[in-house]
C-alpha cells in the first residue's frame, strides 16, 4: 500500500487516505481481530455471520418478484 505526500498539508491528507484505504481492505478489523485469542465458538459464529451478511450484500440488488 502507497500514500504520497505533496506538499504542506499533505501529511494530513495522506494520514487520512491511508486510514480510508486500510479500513477498506480491513486491515484494521483483522488486526484487532488476530490481536487476542478467539474461542472455536466465537470463531464459528464470526463465519456464519460474515458469510449471512455477505449474502445480504449480495441479494441487495437483485429484484425479486
Amino acid at each position: 500500500m502507497e500514500v504520497i505526500v505533496q506538499g504542506k498539508n499533505g501529511l494530513e491528507m495522506a494520514i487520512r487516505v491511508f486510514r480510508k484505504k486500510t479500513q477498506k481492505e480491513g486491515l484494521v478489523k483483522e488486526s484487532r481481530r488476530r490481536n487476542e485469542f478467539e474461542k472455536p465458538s466465537k470463531k464459528i459464529k464470526r463465519k456464519r455471520d460474515e458469510s449471512i451478511s455477505r449474502k445480504k450484500k449480495a441479494r441487495k440488488g437483485e429484484t425479486v418478484y
